[in-house]
């Protein structure tokens, strides 16, 4: 059963402007639906995209988002100065009227727990989604693309006997 709200409201300008009389707008007696049900609320797929896209990396021994050509130019994105960091890399989404459903590519560190990195970032991706955005998240798939090694770092790192 749903709460009613009974009131009058008051008016200080009693016309808008253009000679239209506001003080009987409401009629003593008539029923206003809830503030929260006055209206609609919609969320851009790219909104719920950035804010799993900052939980998913968020979750240790993860270490990126994307898979093939997406991170390799994401990564050169990443260098330049004040390009900024692209959290939708790696995201897909699917958004509905009260549903979300998330689709990661992730990079995960080598000697990592890979099936636990994955359950923990579907739970933190759904937390962060559902806390944010009030959608129910009905899914979160997370197709792991490749395994970051330790030795990758020390390769890409320019040699600096060679630069004087």
């Amino acid at each position: 059963m749903t709460d009613t709200i009974t009131r009058t409201v008051p008016v200080e300008n009693t016309t808008n402007g253009k000679g239209t009389d506001l003080r009987n707008r409401t009629t003593p007696g008539a029923v206003l639906a809830a503030p929260e049900s006055r209206g609609r609320t919609s969320i851009a797929d790219s909104v719920v995209a950035q804010i799993a896209g900052m939980a998913a990396r968020e979750v240790p021994g993860i270490y990126s988002l994307g898979a093939g050509m997406s991170r390799t130019l994401g990564a050169m994105r990443d260098h330049v100065p004040g390009a900024g960091t692209n959290f939708t890399r790696g995201v897909k989404v699917e958004v509905g009227e009260r549903q979300a459903a998330v689709d990661l590519d992730v990079v995960v560190h080598y000697g990592v727990a890979i099936l636990d990195i994955a359950a923990a970032a579907r739970a933190h991706v759904i937390a962060e989604v559902e806390r944010t955005t009030g959608l129910e998240v009905v899914e979160v798939n997370i197709s792991v693309a490749d395994v970051h090694l330790p030795e990758e770092e020390d390769q890409s790192a320019p040699d600096e006997s060679r630069v004087k």
